[in-house]
């Protein structure tokens, strides 16, 4: 335990370190998580929840000083809570009650919280499972598609078809980001219109299923991170409340090629819905590749409760053709259409602000009128935009106040006020 960094410690932090509370393996548990952090730490955690109150919480780790200090707060603040509360608690709560660490090892508090949740959400999972276990035999929702065995469909496929349902009708609403075309800024306007809903406090996944080439663990700083599971399946990763998947996490070298054919790409999305633990969520946001190849298609037919897409463009005719493919790709699989986003629309001055047409513009508007359906936005050029999407951030947090971050919020009030209209049509018509 002999640690240099113990000298920079604050009182609480070198008591913790040194005599860590809850140290140690939980026999007896209701949930549990091990992650393994960016800089090589692996933390575990382990607890039983008791009418709904965290009754006894445990953890380990391979790290030092920071580590240990970082677990043991966590269980402190943790022991006695409400498991909702405990789910709660955040890197900065576990700083501020240690009296604050050396900046270069806060990263262990991060872990510390991330790990906590994990665990927590594991309990609730394994709850929730335990809940509606034969839950699909007594729903009196006669739509609902799990609920009985269909013509011809083995008894494994009947299960198989079941846990996907089972996750799915946790998730509010499922919308899937198309392009006919690569190089438009899919990716972008996807990890955005996710972030940007979080922002407003709905709960939000942020779904990959670009095979070949997965850009959204680059976006977001995640290139690093690991993933871990239980034995009901595969935790998202946790970015400050966003829920992120993608195969880029399962990637030994980010540099490695995919080279699959069709029936495997399809294999490997449906485990991404079924096998995830994606919890209750208001949104799933799906970021596809460009075109309407196998992961689009696949998505499409395995989630038959989709909300509907969001097509992205850019202003130049040859992306504008292929944008139209989009809008009849939709319409054969009965995919309703929120709208069409112009991306690239004429380039933000990033001293004045002022927009300036450098390309043709309004191709988006056109496609709208003559395939009437609606336009969500135009969304500048914005170097800053580049720059965040290097740097690991999302530029409607970022740089809110930008002419793109504001388009991109513009976006999300039609998207949302339209899927609120739909559903209470549907409602009504029920």
């Amino acid at each position: 335990m002999e640690c240099m960094e113990l000298e920079d410690f604050t009182d609480i932090a070198r008591d913790h370190a040194i005599t860590p509370r809850n140290h140690g393996i939980l026999e007896n548990y209701t949930g549990h998580a091990r992650i393994t952090g960016p800089c090589g730490d692996t933390m575990e955690f382990w607890i039983n929840v008791q009418n709904g109150v965290v009754d006894k919480i445990s953890f380990t780790t391979d790290g030092c000083g920071s580590s240990l200090a970082c677990g043991s707060m966590a269980t402190a603040l943790s022991e006695g809570k409400q498991i909702e509360k405990s789910s709660t608690i955040q890197q900065k709560d576990i700083l501020d009650a240690l009296g604050g660490l050396p900046k270069e090892l806060e990263h262990c508090a991060l872990l510390a919280a991330n790990t906590l949740k994990a665990a927590c959400a594991d309990h609730l999972e394994r709850q929730h499972l335990q809940n509606a276990r034969g839950a699909c035999d007594t729903c009196k929702d006669t739509s609902c598609t799990a609920s009985n065995r269909k013509k011809d469909e083995s008894e494994e496929e009947f299960q198989q078809r079941r846990k996907l349902e089972s996750r799915l009708c946790r998730i509010k609403h499922k919308i899937v980001v198309l392009s006919g075309k690569g190089g438009v800024g899919k990716s972008t306007v996807s990890m955005n219109l996710a972030v940007t809903l979080m922002q407003s406090g709905k709960r939000v996944g942020l779904l990959d299923i670009d095979i070949h080439g997965p850009s959204i663990p680059t976006m977001l700083g995640l290139e690093q991170a690991g993933i871990d599971g239980c034995d009901e399946g595969i935790y998202p990763i946790d970015m400050n409340g966003l829920k992120v998947m993608s195969l880029g996490f399962l990637l030994q070298n980010r540099d490695d090629a995919v080279i699959w054919r069709g029936p495997r790409k399809t294999g490997v999305i449906k485990q991404f819905l079924t096998d995830v633990l994606w919890g209750d969520l208001d949104y799933l946001i799906i970021d596809s590749p460009p075109g309407t190849g196998d992961e689009p298609l696949s998505v499409c037919q395995l989630i038959n409760s989709l909300d509907g897409a969001v097509i992205v463009t850019t202003p130049q005719k040859v992306a504008a053709v292929d944008v139209r493919k989009s809008v009849t790709f939709c319409r054969q699989l009965q995919v309703p259409i929120l709208g069409i986003i112009e991306n690239m629309s004429g380039f933000s001055c990033p001293n004045c602000g002022e927009i300036t047409q450098i390309l043709c513009s309004g191709a988006g508007k056109r496609i709208s009128e003559d395939m009437n359906v609606p336009f969500l936005a135009a969304i500048p050029i914005d170097p800053k935009i580049a720059k965040a999407c290097d740097d690991g951030l999302s530029f409607v947090q970022t740089f809110s106040e930008s002419p793109a971050a504001i388009s991109m919020r513009e976006a999300i009030k039609i998207i949302e006020t339209t899927i609120s209209k739909s559903l209470k049509e549907r409602q009504k018509g029920g």
